[in-house]
């Protein structure tokens, strides 16, 4: 059995995912290469595909539509051959020991159940996103609020190997026993949030969620989301009402969970004129 199967989930993600399928390819471990794609219209998964058409470790599989994130992994983790599984994000370059050293970890951490690491900015600043809390009420409203005690771990990310209630979902390490055990993402989220509901299921499994403070990786972050943003924006919301209803104490309150509904909503309305503006300006021919 081959040590890791990369999983890349695309949808019309642009020029970076030639650069993310080379880097994975260029790692030191043994894997494989699944590039899944969830209906594009750019043509990079085909061009991808026959750049690489001697290489028996790349295997591309086309959806034909857009079946979300969490189902087109579970769609590729099912014909995967790894014995762990490396979820990626089509904007992420991984550096040749990146899977090495998460491996280690794995190995080091027997009760690991998610390895997650500590992806950058191209001017290589963290992403708070990937050290974090579970978004229950409290922490998810300090963190609308911009005060301390947010959905994000206050402070630098130590340089060490920690415990987690969360990791950023661009890119998790798992054992393959581990993501069957769980039942692999929750399909009902389509896009956004996902990663924290299978972080929080592998807690509540018994499992640790350790991030690896001192492994970084340069994330685009947003390579299709640019030119979708209300329709990104909007699964992202509906992904934070189903997270509260699974998890969160508060939703058995009627009353709160109404407000929560409102709230959640209402923020989403007041982003769609921003985003709007900031859509891509396509230039005449």
């Amino acid at each position: 059995m081959l040590p890791v199967s990369v999983i890349v989930v695309s949808a019309d993600s642009g020029p970076s995912l030639r650069d993310c399928a080379r880097r994975a390819l260029d790692s030191a471990v043994p894997l494989e290469l699944i590039l899944i794609d969830n209906g594009s219209t750019d043509g990079m998964p085909q061009s991808i595909e026959r750049d690489h058409a001697d290489e028996p470790r790349l295997k591309v599989i086309y959806n034909h539509a857009n079946l979300g994130f969490g189902p087109a992994v579970n769609r590729a983790a099912a014909a995967a051959k790894g014995e762990h599984l490396l979820v990626l994000n089509p904007d992420c370059l991984l550096e040749p020991d990146t899977l090495t050293r998460m491996l280690d970890i794995l190995d080091e951490y027997p009760e690991a159940g998610i390895v997650g690491a500590v992806v950058c900015a191209a001017d290589g600043t963290p992403d708070p996103a990937s050290y974090r809390r579970d978004p229950l009420l409290r922490p998810a409203l300090a963190t609308l609020f911009g005060t301390r005690g947010g959905m994000n771990i206050d402070g630098d990310i130590p340089a060490r190997v920690v415990s987690a209630e969360a990791v950023s979902g661009a890119l998790m390490l798992l054992p393959r026993k581990v993501f069957e055990q769980l039942g692999g993402f929750d399909e009902a989220y389509f896009l956004h949030c996902e990663d924290l509901d299978l972080c929080r299921r592998a807690r509540d499994a018994g499992h640790a969620v350790l991030l690896a403070g001192d492994v970084r990786v340069l994330h685009g972050k947003g390579g299709s989301s640019r030119h979708r943003p209300v329709f990104v924006s909007r699964h992202k919301h509906r992904g934070m009402w189903r997270w509260f209803r699974k998890f969160d104490p508060a939703a058995r309150n009627p009353l709160v969970a109404g407000l929560v509904w409102l709230g959640i909503w209402t923020h989403f309305a007041s982003q769609i004129p921003g985003q709007l503006l900031r859509l891509p300006r396509r230039r005449s021919p």
